[in-house]
């Protein structure tokens, strides 16, 4: 879903703080994402900038195109009730982003979730 559409279905979110995790993941395909997580709803979840091409899917069904994204897109990829959970999830986060196809570890992070 497009970031407006995000907001619009539940308003904490607008109102929400959130804790960004990291603007540099990537897929298979290069693609690059911003992954945060919305204190009010424990919604952590992965944005795409436009112009990406998303032929990779590790999370389930979500973003598969052929062709370019028009707006930034959304996928919650879990739930999480506390920040401090969070950040134990995410141990090891500021290396783990930096590896080729990095939504890998994110997958094997959360996969069970």
């Amino acid at each position: 879903m497009d970031i407006e559409t995000f907001y619009e279905q539940n308003e904490a979110r607008r109102e929400s703080a959130e804790f960004e995790f990291g603007s540099e993941w990537t897929d298979a395909s290069g693609n690059e994402y911003e992954l945060s997580w919305v204190e009010a709803t424990g919604e952590l979840y992965l944005m795409v900038e436009p112009d990406a091409l998303i032929n990779e899917d590790i999370f389930g069904d979500f973003l598969v195109s052929d062709e370019e994204i028009s707006e930034l897109t959304v996928v919650v990829i879990a739930k999480v009730a506390s920040l401090a959970a969070i950040e134990d999830q995410l141990e090891g986060w500021e290396d783990a982003m930096l590896e080729e196809n990095s939504l890998e570890w994110l997958h094997d992070r959360f996969a069970s979730a």
